[in-house]
Order: structure tokens, then sequence, then C-alpha cells
């Protein structure tokens, strides 16, 4: 069970609020589709997909994540519900269907979106209630990126997203046990995108100073808080919460860091930090900091802590 507590101060004094699910799944399911993208990062696709005849199962909910991932979502309001195992089968159905649903995303977001599918990072999402912590140790070993998500109700507006567990796998498309690739293995996450170099290959031709400031500030992210979760993707390494707050992209001399804040409310400095929220870049977020060195990294972290508390 969820051990957080939310108050509400009012002239002083303190009154717990008293936390409830929701009156049905369906309820739940439609107010998350609603808002996916503010609550997950998350571009909403489908509601309740049909599988096939073959499989006949539906899905609760399709998405395209903030870096081109697939994602099911299943909804369960009791944690005896059986969701991850369904969830399996879906992912396992989406994995052997990719035309199916490269057809969705081009007709829902358009082709440029479609062509560019990161299917290494295809993940499952299970909103629950509750879990057990048999659940917690299955998803720990199973070789999917898979994320169950606890949710609760306080009052008729206020709406609880707490992070439970996570297991993360280079590759989505290889079922095997494995532990995450480093990033000069030449995993599948190593592959040129295009024109573009892939992350690999900018952090292999990249000077030594610049390779030991990615480590380090990995490090200082990753340790942020136990529910960030590192995704190496094709250009960059996301950095995330329940949503991206930091996105990483190397190149030779520097090393370029996404954050979502708000550009304007950010004390931006030539040369270091500046607004993106006009201009073509990769990543996510609007404001980017450019760092060259460790005293750099140094004046990046407040920043880098806010984007975190705020996303």
């Amino acid at each position: 069970m969820s051990d957080i507590q939310l108050f509400r101060l009012t002239a002083g004094n303190a009154t717990e609020l008293t936390g409830a699910l929701a009156p049905l799944e369906k309820s739940l399911q439609t107010l998350i589709d609603s808002q996916m993208s503010t609550f997950l990062g998350v571009q909403f696709l489908a509601s309740e997909y049909q599988t096939g005849k073959t499989h006949r199962g539906r899905i609760d909910s399709l998405g395209l994540d903030e870096n081109g991932c697939p994602v099911i979502i299943e909804y369960k309001r009791h944690s005896n519900e059986n969701v991850i195992n369904q969830g399996l089968f879906y992912l396992d159905w989406l994995m052997d269907h990719q035309a199916e649903f490269r057809w969705l995303v081009m007709e829902k977001l358009g082709k440029e979106a479609a062509e560019n599918i990161e299917w290494a990072g295809t993940r499952l999402l299970c909103i629950a209630a509750d879990f057990t912590r048999y659940d917690q140790y299955a998803v720990q070993q199973i070789p999917r990126n898979i994320e169950l998500v606890r949710y609760k109700l306080f009052g008729e507006d206020l709406l609880l997203l707490e992070l439970v567990n996570a297991q993360a796998v280079p590759d989505a498309t290889v079922a095997k046990t494995s532990t995450p690739a480093d990033l000069s293995t030449g995993s599948p996450t190593a592959k040129s995108a295009g024109k573009d170099k892939s992350l690999a290959e900018q952090l292999a031709l990249a000077t030594p100073d610049i390779q030991h400031l990615y480590a380090q500030t990995k490090s200082y992210l990753l340790g942020l808080g136990e529910d960030v979760q590192e995704k190496p993707l094709k250009l960059y390494t996301a950095f995330r919460r329940l949503k991206n707050f930091a996105c990483v992209i190397v190149s030779p001399s520097r090393m370029l860091i996404t954050l979502k804040l708000d550009p304007t409310t950010v004390a931006l400095e030539e040369g270091f930090s500046r607004d993106v929220s006009q201009v073509g870049h990769w990543g996510t977020g609007d404001t980017e900091l450019c760092l060259r060195s460790f005293a750099d990294l140094e004046r990046a972290k407040p920043l880098l802590n806010r984007s975190y508390s705020e996303n």
C-alpha cells in the first residue's frame, strides 16, 4: 500500500485528505486518456483498441511518448487483477504488428512521427490502485520496459500518480535477459538515424573531457531520486520520472541538455543557456544548456534540480 499522505493547510490547521479509488476502471481511463500528455508525457492514439480475431484482445489505451516510443497502457482498479500478464500479452502483439501501429500513428500524428518511431523503447504502463510485492518482484525479472504506476484520488480535484517500480531494457524488440548495454557496445540504440550521427557515434567522437563530463552528468541526474529512469535513444539520452525532465545530447566539443522549464522563468546566459521553444532541436523541453566543463555542470545543477522537481 502507498504510504503517501496528503494534507490541506488552512489558516494554520492541517487536515488529512482521504484517498479513494476511481468509482470504475473506465472513469479512470477516460480521465487519463483525456489528459495523457499532461499526466504521462504520452500522445493519445486510441482507446479500447481491438487486436483482431486471432488475439481477440482489447488494449485499454495506446499512445506514443515524447521520445517517439510506443506505449501500451492498462488500467485496473484492484491490485489482485492480473494487469501485468495482460499487458505483456498486448506488448507481444504490438511487437508483432508494427506496421499496423505505424499506420495508426500516421493517421493520428502524421508521416514524420510514423517514420521516427523508437521501437527499442516500446513500453508497458500498468496503472492500478495498488500492486503487491510479488508484482514488483515479477517486473524486475521480465526483460521488457514495464512501469507500475499507482493512482489515488483525493476529493474531486486531486489525482496522485506514483511510480512504484520500473524495469528498463536497452532494446524492447529483443526478448532476452540482459543488463542495460553501455553506449559503446553497439546496442540497437547505437544505430545511426539517417544523416545524423547517433548518440553512441557522437560519444565515440567526443573528447575525453566531454566523455567524462557526460558520465558525471549522467551520474548526477540518476542520483536526483530513486524514480529517475535513464533511456538511451538514437540521438540523445532521456532522463525521466513519469515524463522526461532532461535530455542529454553529445557532440565532440560540448554537451547540450534540454530541460522542461519555461525559458521565461530562467535567467538566460549567453553561451550557456537559451530559449529553443521556436527552433528545431533534439530532445524535449524548451530550455537548452550548453556544457563544456565541470564548472558548467556546477552552474547547471540548480536548473537540473528544478526540472526534476517540476516534472
